[in-house]
């Protein structure tokens, strides 16, 4: 009689992943910043992350960007949550409002309402969603594969 033997169960993806609460004082969009660029470091020395500086970049303007509009339009704290691995790496921002953002047409006379036109312009993916708290916001980059 043979052993039996059962499948391996299914594991779940780990991935790297760093939050941190902001209460809206004075200096939050600054250490939401320095908190992405530690877990910017941190993806491209533990999981290999292929980070160019543009991605970098990038990456930094949409947290401020979505810090920037938890701000502005929730009355209250709100939670980011950064998450990676060597393929993608997502920004989500929690807050209080259950206003899901507005996207508007592109037009350089406008002032203001670029935030989100800005996130949408530079990442791979965006969604925002009613959640108990408020609403969720995430903006996903895809890396491309290793060669």
């Amino acid at each position: 009689m043979l052993p039996s033997r059962t499948e391996p169960s299914a594991q779940p993806t780990q991935c790297l992943s760093m939050a941190a609460e902001f209460t809206g004082e004075p200096g939050c969009i600054a250490a939401a910043r320095d908190l992405a660029g530690r877990f910017l470091q941190q993806l491209g020395a533990e999981w290999l992350a292929p980070l160019d500086e543009r991605t970098g970049d990038d990456v930094l303007l949409v947290v401020s960007e979505l810090v920037t509009n938890a701000e502005r339009h929730s009355h209250g704290p709100y939670v980011i949550e950064l998450e990676g691995t060597s393929r993608y790496a997502s920004v989500t921002v929690y807050d209080s409002s259950t206003t899901l953002p507005r996207y508007f047409t592109p037009d350089p006379s406008r002032l203001g309402g670029h935030g989100m036109e800005i996130v949408r312009a530079v990442c791979d993916a965006v969604t925002a969603e009613i959640v108990p708290v408020g609403k969720r916001v995430t903006a996903r980059f895809d890396f491309p594969p290793r060669a």
